[in-house]
């Protein structure tokens, strides 16, 4: 008997999944446990296995089309099965997966037209049967730049439109002449060529439109509030040197920003908390979420009981995890469950800035650049460095005294690295 296959929750907040490509095709004969998908959802790219074996006797949504939970992706049965009933009952769903996938791909074009009362009456390839010629909006900017007459350039895009490189070859074969006030009337200047580039569509991801949703949710629900400290980092610099030169040991700025938080959260449990409606959850583990960027956004992958682990574990984790964000190997398990965030931008130059809150999350640290600044030091003035963080903290769960306690803690421990040992 045929099976319909479903679109499975492969996160906790997935609402829908994309599917980025399809290892099958109907008519395939498929084995309990085969990969039949991938399937893009909001964190990350996730395989889609059957479990009973057959026919794939249709494919429904294409490569690139989104499917809700629990829609039908596709049905697997004996060769030749009649699966009418489970279409109809899904209500009537065909596809054609190749068709779709061009169709998903394809970025829409704005066909604009000049009224032929604006231009000579002579016609070409590019005129419509209403006496208008078919342009571009780039194509038809860049002619009346330079002075083109779009009824002399033929049109080689799509029904004899006329696109930007037409334009700009007519440009190049007939060269405009402008005359300068004053001089000679055969004295021609050239027209300047601007290069503009195209306008295109971009294709919302899977992962963006999530991201959209829940930080507008959480800047828009969570009262935001935001208080910012600069750390002394002279000491945390030497200690990083000394543990590479004398140990043979690399930890970055940021594991030991991890650390400290962790040390200063298993002391200031509100900053720990989440908001749950009727009550405040106040964690007793330390999970910290650190944000790495990829090209289609920020993946915020969780370290678990940080407050219990060395540099060197916090290190090595946090490189893994950075490493199967950018791969988008990431599985759920390794994204769900924080109770912090941190987000560095220090790396990028970035001295100072505010972050939106990672719900459930009570709060998130944003960490700027290392500075090199002039400081007092016993009245002389010496070089120094320094670093601000800023902590972002929803005011329904914290008061502005907790979130300054918990800086003021984190800042000892940060410029006494020597601390976090003991």
């Amino acid at each position: 008997m045929a099976i319909k296959i479903e679109m499975p929750k492969l996160s906790d907040t997935m609402e829908e999944g994309v599917i980025a490509k399809w290892n099958v095709k109907e008519g395939d004969t498929v084995s309990a446990g085969d990969i039949i998908a991938e399937v893009e959802t909001d964190k990350a790219t996730m395989d889609v296995e059957v479990f009973d074996g057959g026919t794939i006797l249709k494919i429904v949504p294409g490569e690139g089309d989104a499917v809700p939970l629990g829609g039908l992706i596709a049905i697997i049965g004996d060769a030749g099965e009649d699966i009418s009933s489970l279409l109809d009952s899904d209500g009537g769903a065909t596809s054609d997966p190749s068709a779709s996938t061009e169709s998903s791909k394809e970025v829409e074009q704005t066909e604009t037209t000049v009224s032929a009362t604006q231009l000579p009456t002579a016609a070409n390839d590019s005129t419509s049967s209403d006496g208008r010629i078919k342009a571009s909006p780039l194509a038809k900017k860049i002619a009346e730049e330079k002075g083109i007459d779009l009824q002399s350039v033929a049109g080689s895009g799509p029904e004899g439109r006329i696109v930007k490189k037409d334009v700009e070859n007519a440009s190049n074969s007939t060269a405009t002449s402008l005359t300068r006030p004053g001089a000679p009337a055969s004295t021609p200047v050239s027209t300047p060529s601007f290069s503009s580039l195209e306008s295109r569509e971009v294709k919302v991801s899977q992962m963006r439109k999530v991201i959209a949703k829940r930080l507008s949710e959480s800047k828009f629900s969570n009262p935001h509030f935001y208080e910012t400290i600069d750390i002394d980092m002279k000491a945390a610099v030497e200690a990083r040197t000394l543990l590479k030169e004398k140990l043979d040991v690399k930890v970055s700025f940021n594991d030991i920003v991890v650390k400290a938080s962790a040390i200063a959260l298993s002391r200031h449990q509100a900053i720990n908390s989440s908001w749950m409606g009727d009550v405040i959850v106040e964690h007793g583990d330390v999970h910290i979420a650190v944000a790495v960027a990829i090209d289609e956004g920020l993946m915020t992958p969780v370290i678990r009981h940080v407050d219990k682990k060395g540099l060197l574990d916090i290190s090595s984790e946090t490189r893994e995890l950075a490493g199967l964000a950018r791969d988008r190997k990431l599985t759920p398990e390794q994204m769900e469950g924080s109770t912090f965030t941190i987000s560095n931008l220090g790396m990028f130059g970035i001295e100072e800035f505010t972050a939106i809150i990672n719900p459930p999350n009570a709060c998130i640290l944003a960490v700027g650049a290392i500075r090199d600044v002039p400081v007092i030091e016993n009245g002389a003035v010496v070089p120094g460095k320094r670093m601000k963080v800023t902590l972002s903290s929803d005011h329904r769960i914290v008061d502005g005294a907790k979130a300054a306690e918990f800086l003021n803690t984190l800042r000892t421990l940060i410029e006494n690295p020597l601390s976090m040992l003991l």
